[in-house]
């Protein structure tokens, strides 16, 4: 399964960008989907996952602000995020598996088995 992730960029702080991920194969509608992200010289976090196309989990992080969605029309996973800060600059990478995670695992890495290459978000304040 083959992952690409578009949208990243420069944005001010308070503002708002939109990621894509774009995914061959596998349908958006079935198994997990996810986004991660990673700041220089931090680990990986979390940031939100969709199963099945709606159940979404948000990290605590980014609830109220961040959404995830899957438009099956488009085979497209996408983070819209609002009210950006500083602390969201990162590179964020969309992730996927087959299964439908329960509970916590959702939030791990190690549950996915196919990754894209990663788009930099920066917030500039």
């Amino acid at each position: 399964v083959q992952l690409v992730e578009s949208g990243g960029g420069l944005v001010q702080a308070g503002g708002s960008q939109r990621l894509a991920c774009v995914a061959s194969e596998r349908r958006v509608s079935t198994g997990t989907w996810a986004w991660f992200r990673q700041a220089p010289g931090q680990a990986q976090e979390f940031v939100a996952s969709i199963k099945r196309g709606q159940y979404t989990t948000y990290a605590d992080s980014v609830k109220g602000r961040f959404t995830i969605t899957a438009r099956n029309a488009e085979n497209t996973v996408y983070l819209e995020m609002n009210s950006l800060k500083d602390e969201d600059t990162a590179t964020y990478f969309c992730a996927s598996t087959y299964s439908g995670l329960v509970g916590i695992l959702q939030q791990r890495a190690d549950q996915y088995a196919d990754w894209g290459q990663g788009t930099q978000v920066t917030v500039s304040s």
